[in-house]
C-alpha cells in the first residue's frame, strides 16, 4: 500500500476503519484508526499495544475474510476499500465476491491501477473520452449501455462466456442492470468521478 493513498483516502472520509493488519499499515503513517475490525490474527501486538482502548472490534469467527466482517459491520452511505486489490489474485476474487454478497453496500475497492464497484441498477458517469471501462460479470446478467465503444445491449453476459473488459468510453457514459452481479472496474485515477456518480444516483439493490 501507498502510505500518499493512505493519507488522501483518509482525508476524504469521515471514519477510517482498518480490516485487521490495515492497521498496521495505517500506524505506520501516523493515522490512528477509529476502528480495527477482524479476527485479529495478524495485527501486530505492538499495534495493539498503541491503539487507544476501544478501537479493536474483534469478528471471531474463521469463515469470512477481514473484508466481509468489515463491510456488513460499516454502515455508511459509501466505503472506500484500500488494500483489498493487490498481488495476491486470490484476495483480489475473495474481495470481488464480498462485494456481491452486500449489493446494498456501496463500497469501491480501490487498488493503484483500478478502482472497481459493483455496479447499481442504473448509473450515470461523467469520464473522459477514451477512458478504459471494464465490465466483469460475477454471474449472469443483462444490461444496456450509452457512451461506449461497444454497447452491451443484448449480451448475456457470463463468466464463462461474454464479459465485457477493456471497452472504451465515447460520451457521457449510462449502465443499466438487471441484477447485483456485474463489476465495473476504471482506472484509479476515475475515483471522484465514480463517487461523485454514486452520490448522484438513488438507484440501489435490491432494486424496486
Amino acid at each position: 500500500m501507498r502510505p500518499e493513498t493512505l493519507r488522501a483516502l483518509a482525508d476524504m472520509v469521515k471514519t477510517v476503519v482498518a480490516a485487521d493488519s490495515g492497521a498496521d499499515a495505517l500506524w505506520a503513517v501516523s493515522i490512528v484508526p477509529d476502528a480495527v475490525i477482524g479476527d485479529m490474527d495478524s495485527i501486530d501486538p505492538e499495534t495493539i499495544a498503541a491503539l487507544p482502548d476501544g478501537v479493536l472490534h474483534p469478528v471471531e469467527e474463521q469463515d469470512s475474510t477481514d473484508f466481509d466482517k468489515c463491510l456488513r459491520h460499516i454502515l455508511a452511505p459509501l466505503v472506500l476499500g484500500y488494500g483489498f486489490l493487490g498481488a495476491r489474485v486470490d484476495h483480489q476474487l475473495a474481495a470481488m465476491t464480498v462485494l456481491a454478497r452486500y449489493p446494498e453496500r456501496r463500497c469501491v475497492l480501490l487498488g493503484d491501477e483500478d478502482a472497481l464497484i459493483l455496479c447499481p441498477p442504473d448509473l450515470s458517469l461523467d469520464l473522459p473520452a477514451g477512458s478504459r471501462l471494464s465490465l466483469f460479470p460475477l454471474a449472469e446478467v443483462r444490461g444496456t449501455s450509452e457512451g461506449l465503444r461497444w454497447p452491451i445491449g443484448g449480451i448475456a453476459f457470463r463468466p464463462d462466456g461474454s464479459v465485457g473488459t477493456s471497452n472504451e468510453v465515447t460520451g457521457p457514459v449510462r449502465l443499466r442492470f438487471d441484477g447485483a452481479k456485474m463489476l465495473l472496474i476504471l482506472p484509479s485515477s476515475a475515483l471522484d468521478a465514480l463517487v461523485a456518480a454514486l452520490a448522484a444516483t438513488p438507484s440501489s439493490w435490491p432494486a424496486l
